[in-house]
Parts: C-alpha cells; structure tokens; sequence
C-alpha cells in the first residue's frame, strides 16, 4: 500500500503537470517598535535621494556630503532597480526560515523587515561611521520603478526623509539621448544609428530646427516615462512621508546652489555655515566625468554641454514640442517649468 500511496503524487504530476510552487507571504512592514529595536545598534538618521534619471541626483549628492555632519553615496539602489534590497528575504524559504516556530529568536514574528532594515543600515552606516558623520543618505535614481520605490522605502524607514529632485523633462530627455548616443547603446535602432553619423558630419541642422536628434518614439517613451514617475514619487512621497519628505527642482540648484543647500540641510537637521558657500562653488565647478566623457565619444559628448538648464530651447523641432506637449505639458505646468501650454 506504501508504494501504491507514494504512486499517487507522481501520477498526478504526469497528468497534470508540476503543482505551483508555493508563494511567499507578502513582507510586512516594519512596525514602530522594530524600528526602535534597531536603531539602538544603528542610530544615525538617514534620508534617501529619488529623481528620474538625468535629473541631477548625482550633482545634489556631491552638495549634500560636503556638509561636515552629512554623508552621502550612491547606487545602493535599495528600492529603485532590481534586485531590491527585498530579494533578501522575498522567497518562501527565507520566509520559512525567518518565521520558524522552533526558532526561539524570532519571538513569533516573521523577522523579514528587521533583517532588510540592518542589512542596509549596516552599509549606510558603516561609510558614515569612516567620515565621522551623522546623517547618513543614499542616491540612486529610477526611470523604471516610480510609486512602487517610495513604498518600498516607507515598509523599511518609515522615520527616514525622502528627496526627491526634478528636472525639466524636455531636458531630461536630451540628456537621456545623449546618454544613448555616448554610450552607443546595443538598443539603438538603425534610424538612432543614422542620425548619430549625421550629427557627427553636420551639427547644423540640429541647432537650426530643420533636423530632430529624436524619433517620435524615443520622445513618447521618455516623456510618458518622465510623467509617471513626477506623479508617483510625489504623490506617494507626501503621502507616506508628510512633513519628512522634500520636493526640489534642479533648474533652482543650480541658479542658487548656497540658498537650495542651505533649505535641504535645514530639511536634514543641520545648520550651514556661512564658509560653505566657497566650498559650494567650487565643486559646482567641477565636472568628474568630463574625462570619461571624452573618452567615450568625444565629438558627440562636446555637441551638449553636461548638466545645463534649457539645452531643450536650440534643440526641441516643431515636432518635438508638439509631441512632448501632449504628453507631459500638464506636468510641466504642475512644476511651474511653463505657465501654459503655448511655449
């Protein structure tokens, strides 16, 4: 009867094919008093840095650690590019592991968020520890993942703050571009391919409004991308957030760098000292990928210059305006780049 019985199982297994694997448990999030629990053994406050990508998250990161009680790095990416930080613990075997009855240390709870929240605070706080600073952040921008970043977050540091920095999408999307071109990406498509040898023969015709460097396509994808994560990162991030999280526009950084500094450090709990200023001016200066840069496609690279508001004007055709209008021109307006739709 015993092996009759074993018979069974593989049987149905041939007729019916292999049962669902079990699925894990949805990863509660973190409650108040774990997150009292843990920061007895990591104690620094920690805030996190969100943007699209080519929104100047990279230039704010450098301002904001030269603050002698901010440290700041980059591209942790704990919630905003796959794997997550809840790939640690987001299968069934590590849920069964982490809420194991015979496991003594777990107090009957499923341990999931305290270990996500001491596997990054250990690496958050291990680079403060070596400045000897104590307010600790992470940079890291998502053209991919949007609304469902900022949840994220908010199940592992709900008493973290969140900044989130904006960039003019007609701007982002030169950037991005040109980020394509550089790199000469393995996505480019023949007419991309195209258009990269006729900037290098002739720029002309791509300042005088005759010559798109776009294809409507790669205009609908960015701007449509551009809008959704505006409005989910904003929308979830007041939401979840409230008074701990702080919306800013990269276009003000850099016409006033000291005084946008100044805002985000009070934001932070830190005074400034006026002597900052200085320091401010001379890393806004500075470019540490200028060399790389040049290296990578030279003739090209030189045609945008890096990181300057209102590259879109000299470069945007009839069409791209049209195009991007009707995708993005309500948001401009909601973050006052434009007051109407007549640009």
């Amino acid at each position: 009867m015993d092996f009759f019985a074993r018979l069974k199982p593989a049987a149905r297994i041939l007729l019916k094919g292999d049962p669902k694997k079990k699925q894990r448990n949805p990863i509660p999030a973190i409650t108040a008093e774990e997150v009292a629990e843990v920061r007895q053994f990591f104690p620094r406050e920690k805030f996190f840095i969100f943007g699209h990508a080519r929104s100047g998250t990279t230039l704010l990161m450098r301002l904001a650690r030269l603050h002698p009680e901010v440290h700041c790095n980059y591209q942790a990416h704990f919630f905003t590019r796959q794997p997550l930080l809840k790939s640690l613990v987001n299968t069934p075997e590590a849920e069964e592991w982490l809420t194991r009855k015979s496991n003594r240390w777990n107090q009957g709870r499923d341990l999931s968020p305290l270990v996500l929240r001491s596997a990054a605070d250990f690496i958050l706080e291990r680079d403060a520890a070596r400045e000897n600073k104590r307010i600790v952040g992470d940079k890291s921008p998502s053209s991919t993942i949007h609304g469902q970043a900022v949840r994220d977050m908010h199940a592992v540091y709900p008493d973290a703050k969140l900044v989130y920095i904006v960039r003019d999408g007609r701007d982002v999307l030169i950037s991005e571009r040109f980020r394509n071109f550089v790199e000469e990406s393995k996505f480019l498509t023949a007419e991309d391919k195209r258009i990269i040898e006729d900037l290098r023969r002739d720029q002309t015709q791509f300042t005088n409004g005759t010559r798109s460097i776009f294809t409507e396509t790669v205009i609908r994808r960015v701007a449509s991308g551009w809008v959704k994560n505006l409005k989910e990162t904003e929308d979830e991030g007041r939401r979840l957030f409230g008074d701990h999280y702080y919306g800013m526009r990269y276009e003000d950084l850099l016409a006033r760098p000291f005084e946008e500094m100044q805002k985000l450090w009070a934001f932070l709990g830190v005074d400034t000292d006026p002597s900052l200023e200085a320091t401010i001016r001379a890393e806004m200066s500075s470019n540490p990928d200028e060399e790389w840069q040049a290296k990578r496609n030279g003739d090209i690279s030189s045609f945008l210059p890096k990181g300057q508001a209102g590259n879109w004007q000299r470069l945007f055709t009839a069409r791209d305006k049209a195009v991007f209008k009707e995708v993005a021109g309500e948001m401009l307006m909601r973050w006052k780049y434009e007051a109407d739709l007549s640009w």
